[in-house]
């Protein structure tokens, strides 16, 4: 069909979702976010229910969006799967967020979010979340990926 290589085509900027899992903290990277709304602050985010942070999301649980910046590409890579799960939170200088979930230092920015709604759809859930925090980075340098590399 050509449909994943067109979208591999759309450069995307990069991100790591965290969450509260059963035995501490878990995350992923992501590249399907969006802002949603600027009132409320909200995002949308789609992540694949096959995902292992995807069971310790539902309504009402915080997240924690951290936008990574160009040199964070070592910490793209261990959430996208190159590292454990187990290890992945050692990738990086996190500190606790407003809900004790891991927020990346010098990232582009974090929003500390709380889930609204989750819709599943296919393969993924389309997860919104509004934003109750935000802290931004002094510079803008955005890790952009496309079509399965850096850019």
């Amino acid at each position: 069909m050509g449909f994943r290589g067109a979208m591999r085509r759309l450069a995307s900027g990069v991100a790591i979702i965290t969450a509260k899992g059963d035995e501490g903290p878990v995350g992923m990277a992501a590249t399907s976010i969006t802002s949603l709304t600027v009132e409320p602050p909200a995002v949308l985010v789609c992540i694949n229910q096959s995902a292992g942070i995807h069971p310790s999301l539902s309504p009402g649980c915080p997240i924690s969006v951290n936008i990574l910046s160009r040199h964070q590409r070592d910490v793209s890579a261990a959430f996208g799967g190159a590292v454990p799960r187990d290890k992945r939170f050692e990738v990086g200088q996190w500190v606790p967020d407003r809900h004790d979930l891991p927020m990346l230092d010098e990232a582009q920015a974090n929003l500390a979010c709380t889930i609204f709604s989750m819709t599943p759809f296919g393969t993924h859930s389309i997860v919104i979340a509004r934003v109750e925090a935000v802290r931004l980075s002094d510079a803008v340098d955005p890790l952009i990926y496309q079509d399965g590399a850096y850019l």
